[in-house]
């Protein structure tokens, strides 16, 4: 097992909230911090059901501000700056759980940007908790600011 933390992150507020706690526990613990944000094309609709996607736009390059903003915007510039950003391809739950092999915890928000707000557990959630390759922590309510 490795001494990495890996926290998703995707920008929103369970989101914050599971980061927040991971630099608290890899603080307590010593670890290091690495923060993940998946991302994917956007589906285009068959046949022009669906506009598509302007040429210029680049989901990668979406995905890496977002994942910077959270961390720049929300923790201390010297805690941000030792934050390992990874920025992957693919559906967020499976990008977290292959992510999750060899490191000593994953974290998660309870719900991310596509939350269903009755859920208990967004589907990213509860699919890490199932899949993932280490111990899982999801975060809910209020965590301390860092």
């Amino acid at each position: 097992m490795s001494n990495k933390i890996v926290v998703g992150v995707d920008g929103s507020e369970p989101s914050l909230k599971a980061l927040h706690w991971a630099v608290q526990q890899a603080k307590l613990t010593g670890d290091r911090l690495a923060a993940v944000i998946g991302w994917e094309y956007p589906a285009v609709g068959w046949a022009g059901m669906t506009p598509g996607v302007p040429p210029e736009f680049d989901p990668e390059q979406l995905a890496r501000q977002i994942l910077d903003e959270a961390l720049d915007k929300n923790l201390a510039p010297d805690v941000a700056a030792s934050v390992e950003r990874l920025v992957v391809a693919g559906h967020a739950a499976q990008v977290l759980t292959e992510i999750s092999e060899g490191a000593a915890l994953l974290v998660v928000g309870d719900r991310g940007h596509s939350g269903f707000t009755a859920a208990l557990l967004g589907s990213v959630s509860l699919h890490v908790t199932q899949h993932a390759k280490c111990p899982v922590v999801v975060v809910r309510g209020e965590v301390t600011e860092v």
